[in-house]
């Protein structure tokens, strides 16, 4: 019975000439769909994570106040701000995932804070979003566009230094927002960034 439910089964010859049972067609069929969907939910996945507004500054002076709050607001305007421990997961590739946000941005809001020249992330994310042409918004946090400057690093190659030293200068020869954390008006300061973000993308999208 088993021999003639076999001869019985329907085979075809696959483009490589193996023969093959339609259950196999099938199974084969199965996994393909398997792995399509497995990449649809990757992709999904990605788009989700893309970003329109990339957040930079120093964490150990801004994290839990500028950057977070304004994270939050941005996200009140179903914009998709990125702000690393907000968004970024347990195993992310440090570099390929900010590398990624920042040049898929339409927006860059750097947050200029007393250490923030201390930092090379800082200073790495400023420098890309300057090369790649990003709308750059500063807000100049407890301190005065004057006094940032580089710190003096032998750790660093001069060609880097001097991308990061255009990068700063051109940060500071833009128009920003200057804010007191001690005395400065903090809805006003959220509402005014988030307006110009807000507009920023929305023209950008027009264009």
């Amino acid at each position: 019975m088993a021999a003639v439910l076999c001869r019985a089964m329907p085979r075809f010859v696959s483009p490589c000439g193996v023969i093959t049972s339609t259950m196999d067609v099938a199974a084969t069929r199965s996994l393909v769909g398997a792995h399509e969907t497995e990449r649809g939910q990757a992709k999904s996945l990605a788009d989700e994570r893309c970003c329109d507004v990339f957040i930079n500054h120093r964490g150990v002076d801004t994290k839990r106040s500028v950057a977070g709050l304004l994270y939050d607001r941005l996200v009140q305007l179903n914009l998709r701000p990125f702000l690393d421990n907000r968004t970024m997961e347990p195993g992310d590739k440090l570099y390929e995932i900010i590398n990624s946000a920042v040049l898929g941005c339409q927006v860059g809001i750097a947050i200029f804070s007393p250490r923030y020249c201390e930092s090379f992330y800082c200073l790495h994310e400023l420098t890309m979003m300057v090369e790649s042409r990003k709308k750059l918004i500063p807000i100049f946090c407890d301190v005065k566009p004057s006094s940032l400057r580089l710190q003096d690093d032998l750790t660093h190659s001069p060609e880097t230094l001097a991308r990061f030293n255009k990068a700063l200068q051109e940060a500071k020869d833009t128009v920003g927002l200057s804010f007191d954390s001690q005395s400065g008006n903090w809805s006003d300061l959220l509402t005014r960034t988030a307006d110009i973000v807000a507009k920023s993308i929305k023209y950008g999208n027009e264009l």
